[in-house]
Protein backbone atom coordinates (compact mmCIF):
# COMPACT_ATOMS: atom_id res chain seq x y z
CA UNK A 1 0.00 0.00 0.00
CA UNK A 2 1.45 3.53 -0.64
CA UNK A 3 0.80 6.70 1.29
CA UNK A 4 -1.91 7.53 -0.99
CA UNK A 5 -3.71 4.63 -0.51
CA UNK A 6 -3.35 4.90 3.37
CA UNK A 7 -4.49 8.77 3.03
CA UNK A 8 -7.73 7.44 1.16
CA UNK A 9 -8.43 4.43 3.64
CA UNK A 10 -8.29 2.12 0.96
CA UNK A 11 -6.97 -0.68 3.30
CA UNK A 12 -8.97 -3.34 1.64
CA UNK A 13 -7.86 -2.73 -2.24
CA UNK A 14 -4.81 -5.14 -3.35
CA UNK A 15 -2.40 -3.75 -6.33
CA UNK A 16 -1.66 -6.52 -8.74
CA UNK A 17 2.43 -5.43 -8.44
CA UNK A 18 2.08 -5.99 -4.38
CA UNK A 19 0.27 -9.12 -4.60
CA UNK A 20 3.03 -10.78 -6.94
CA UNK A 21 0.81 -11.10 -9.62
CA UNK A 22 1.32 -9.69 -13.41
CA UNK A 23 3.23 -6.17 -13.24
CA UNK A 24 6.57 -4.63 -14.24
CA UNK A 25 8.95 -7.11 -14.72
CA UNK A 26 12.03 -6.66 -13.53
CA UNK A 27 14.99 -5.55 -16.03
CA UNK A 28 16.99 -8.11 -17.90
CA UNK A 29 19.93 -9.18 -16.47
CA UNK A 30 20.92 -6.99 -13.18
CA UNK A 31 18.15 -5.11 -11.63
CA UNK A 32 18.34 -1.31 -12.13
CA UNK A 33 19.06 1.52 -10.07
CA UNK A 34 15.92 4.38 -10.04
CA UNK A 35 13.70 1.45 -11.50
CA UNK A 36 13.84 -1.66 -8.92
CA UNK A 37 15.25 0.15 -6.41
CA UNK A 38 17.04 3.25 -5.39
CA UNK A 39 20.05 4.30 -3.81
CA UNK A 40 19.58 6.56 -0.39
CA UNK A 41 21.17 10.56 -0.52
CA UNK A 42 22.10 9.70 2.66
CA UNK A 43 23.07 6.52 4.26
CA UNK A 44 20.78 5.34 7.46
CA UNK A 45 22.08 4.02 10.41
CA UNK A 46 22.23 0.55 10.20
CA UNK A 47 22.31 -1.41 13.92
CA UNK A 48 23.72 -4.87 12.74
CA UNK A 49 27.20 -6.14 13.81
CA UNK A 50 30.39 -5.73 12.14
CA UNK A 51 30.50 -8.06 9.10
CA UNK A 52 26.52 -8.59 8.78
CA UNK A 53 24.24 -7.22 6.23
CA UNK A 54 21.07 -5.68 7.78
CA UNK A 55 17.52 -6.07 5.96
CA UNK A 56 14.74 -4.02 7.17
CA UNK A 57 11.02 -4.58 6.45
CA UNK A 58 8.81 -1.86 6.59
CA UNK A 59 5.37 -3.19 7.61
CA UNK A 60 2.09 -2.08 9.15
CA UNK A 61 0.13 -4.99 10.68
CA UNK A 62 -3.17 -3.78 9.41
CA UNK A 63 -1.53 -3.94 5.48
CA UNK A 64 -3.50 -6.40 3.62
CA UNK A 65 -0.17 -6.30 0.93
CA UNK A 66 1.78 -6.97 4.30
CA UNK A 67 -0.21 -9.84 5.42
CA UNK A 68 0.14 -11.27 1.77
CA UNK A 69 3.94 -10.86 2.10
CA UNK A 70 4.27 -12.31 5.40
CA UNK A 71 4.72 -15.94 4.80
CA UNK A 72 7.37 -14.53 1.84
CA UNK A 73 9.26 -13.47 3.65
CA UNK A 74 9.42 -15.83 6.85
CA UNK A 75 10.60 -18.46 3.85
CA UNK A 76 13.12 -15.90 2.47
CA UNK A 77 14.43 -15.01 5.89
CA UNK A 78 15.40 -19.45 6.93
CA UNK A 79 16.91 -19.73 3.73
CA UNK A 80 18.96 -16.17 4.00
CA UNK A 81 23.02 -16.39 4.09
CA UNK A 82 24.14 -15.98 8.10
CA UNK A 83 25.93 -12.97 7.09
CA UNK A 84 22.48 -11.26 6.76
CA UNK A 85 20.71 -9.38 10.05
CA UNK A 86 16.82 -8.80 9.22
CA UNK A 87 14.87 -6.50 11.32
CA UNK A 88 11.29 -5.76 10.62
CA UNK A 89 10.14 -1.73 11.73
CA UNK A 90 6.37 -1.16 12.09
CA UNK A 91 5.61 2.13 10.21
CA UNK A 92 3.58 5.48 10.87
CA UNK A 93 2.13 7.05 8.27
CA UNK A 94 -0.72 8.40 10.98
CA UNK A 95 -1.25 8.92 14.10
CA UNK A 96 -3.60 5.38 14.52
CA UNK A 97 -0.37 3.69 13.65
CA UNK A 98 1.13 4.28 16.31
CA UNK A 99 -0.46 1.65 18.93
CA UNK A 100 0.27 -1.18 16.31
CA UNK A 101 3.62 0.11 16.65
CA UNK A 102 3.54 0.02 20.32
CA UNK A 103 2.18 -3.80 19.96
CA UNK A 104 5.10 -4.24 17.99
CA UNK A 105 7.65 -3.17 20.46
CA UNK A 106 5.53 -4.53 23.64
CA UNK A 107 6.24 -8.40 22.08
CA UNK A 108 9.59 -7.87 21.53
CA UNK A 109 10.40 -6.27 24.89
CA UNK A 110 8.03 -9.37 26.72
CA UNK A 111 10.40 -12.09 24.14
CA UNK A 112 6.76 -13.01 22.95
CA UNK A 113 7.42 -11.81 18.99
CA UNK A 114 8.32 -14.80 17.22
CA UNK A 115 5.27 -16.44 18.74
CA UNK A 116 2.34 -13.92 18.36
CA UNK A 117 4.12 -12.01 15.46
CA UNK A 118 2.17 -14.02 12.97
CA UNK A 119 -1.28 -14.12 15.66
CA UNK A 120 -1.40 -10.61 14.86
CA UNK A 121 -1.69 -11.25 11.12
CA UNK A 122 -4.36 -13.55 11.81
CA UNK A 123 -6.34 -11.71 14.06
CA UNK A 124 -6.90 -8.97 11.59
CA UNK A 125 -7.06 -10.35 8.26
CA UNK A 126 -8.34 -13.71 9.13
CA UNK A 127 -10.18 -13.34 12.16
CA UNK A 128 -11.73 -9.69 11.76
CA UNK A 129 -10.16 -8.33 14.44
CA UNK A 130 -9.37 -4.97 14.01
CA UNK A 131 -6.24 -5.11 17.09
CA UNK A 132 -5.64 -1.52 15.89
CA UNK A 133 -6.53 0.26 19.26
CA UNK A 134 -5.12 -0.42 23.02
CA UNK A 135 -8.38 -1.82 24.50
CA UNK A 136 -8.10 -4.29 21.41
CA UNK A 137 -4.57 -4.60 21.68
CA UNK A 138 -5.16 -5.56 25.17
CA UNK A 139 -7.56 -7.88 24.77
CA UNK A 140 -5.79 -9.43 22.43
CA UNK A 141 -2.59 -9.91 24.67
CA UNK A 142 -4.83 -11.68 27.22
CA UNK A 143 -6.43 -14.11 24.73
CA UNK A 144 -2.84 -15.14 24.12
CA UNK A 145 -2.06 -15.77 27.36
CA UNK A 146 -0.12 -12.60 28.56
CA UNK A 147 -0.14 -11.03 31.91
CA UNK A 148 -2.22 -7.60 31.13
CA UNK A 149 -0.79 -6.00 33.67
CA UNK A 150 2.79 -6.43 32.51
CA UNK A 151 1.95 -6.15 29.33
CA UNK A 152 0.25 -2.52 29.98
CA UNK A 153 3.52 -1.97 31.87
CA UNK A 154 5.25 -2.19 28.96
CA UNK A 155 3.16 -0.84 26.33
CA UNK A 156 2.97 2.15 28.22
CA UNK A 157 7.15 2.47 28.99
CA UNK A 158 9.48 4.61 27.62
CA UNK A 159 11.63 2.43 26.47
CA UNK A 160 8.76 1.19 24.04
CA UNK A 161 8.09 5.03 22.82
CA UNK A 162 11.92 4.74 22.19
CA UNK A 163 11.84 2.34 19.53
CA UNK A 164 8.48 3.92 18.36
CA UNK A 165 10.01 7.27 17.29
CA UNK A 166 13.43 5.55 16.47
CA UNK A 167 11.40 3.06 13.89
CA UNK A 168 9.64 6.83 12.68
CA UNK A 169 12.85 7.96 12.03
CA UNK A 170 14.57 4.95 10.03
CA UNK A 171 11.22 5.10 8.22
CA UNK A 172 11.50 8.57 7.07
CA UNK A 173 15.89 8.04 6.49
CA UNK A 174 14.17 5.15 4.17
CA UNK A 175 11.96 7.91 2.41
CA UNK A 176 9.46 5.11 2.86
CA UNK A 177 6.74 5.25 0.20
CA UNK A 178 4.44 2.42 0.67
CA UNK A 179 4.15 -1.11 2.60
CA UNK A 180 5.67 -4.10 3.00
CA UNK A 181 8.91 -2.15 1.65
CA UNK A 182 12.33 -3.54 2.34
CA UNK A 183 15.65 -1.45 3.10
CA UNK A 184 19.14 -2.38 2.76
CA UNK A 185 22.25 -2.06 4.84
CA UNK A 186 21.40 1.67 5.02
CA UNK A 187 21.93 2.33 1.56
CA UNK A 188 18.93 0.94 -0.71
CA UNK A 189 15.06 0.90 -0.82
CA UNK A 190 13.13 -1.16 -2.61
CA UNK A 191 9.05 -2.06 -2.72
CA UNK A 192 6.68 -4.52 -4.50
CA UNK A 193 5.59 -1.79 -6.88
CA UNK A 194 8.91 -0.64 -7.96
CA UNK A 195 10.13 -4.08 -8.55
CA UNK A 196 7.30 -5.16 -9.96
CA UNK A 197 6.21 -8.11 -6.84
CA UNK A 198 6.66 -9.35 -3.75
CA UNK A 199 8.50 -12.36 -4.79
CA UNK A 200 10.60 -9.60 -7.66
CA UNK A 201 11.45 -7.42 -4.52
CA UNK A 202 13.05 -10.32 -2.50
CA UNK A 203 15.14 -11.23 -6.04
CA UNK A 204 15.99 -7.36 -5.66
CA UNK A 205 17.10 -7.64 -1.84
CA UNK A 206 19.45 -10.40 -2.92
CA UNK A 207 21.06 -8.61 -5.21
CA UNK A 208 21.82 -5.68 -3.16
CA UNK A 209 22.87 -7.91 -0.07
CA UNK A 210 25.52 -9.08 -2.78
CA UNK A 211 26.56 -5.66 -3.42
CA UNK A 212 26.55 -4.14 -0.08
CA UNK A 213 29.44 -7.62 0.54
CA UNK A 214 31.57 -6.07 -2.24
CA UNK A 215 32.06 -2.81 0.15
CA UNK A 216 31.92 -4.19 3.86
Amino acid sequence: MDRREFAAGAAGVLGSAALGLPGQALAQGAPQEGKDYRALDKRAPVDAPAGKVEVIEFFWYSCPHCNAFEPRLVGWSQRMPKDVVLKRVPVHFRDDFVPQQRLFYTLEAMGKLGDLHGKVFNAIHRENKPTNTEPLILEFAQQNGLDPKQFQQVYGSFAVESKAGRARQLQKQYEVEGVPALGVAGRWYTDATMAGSMEKMLQVVDYLIAEARKTK
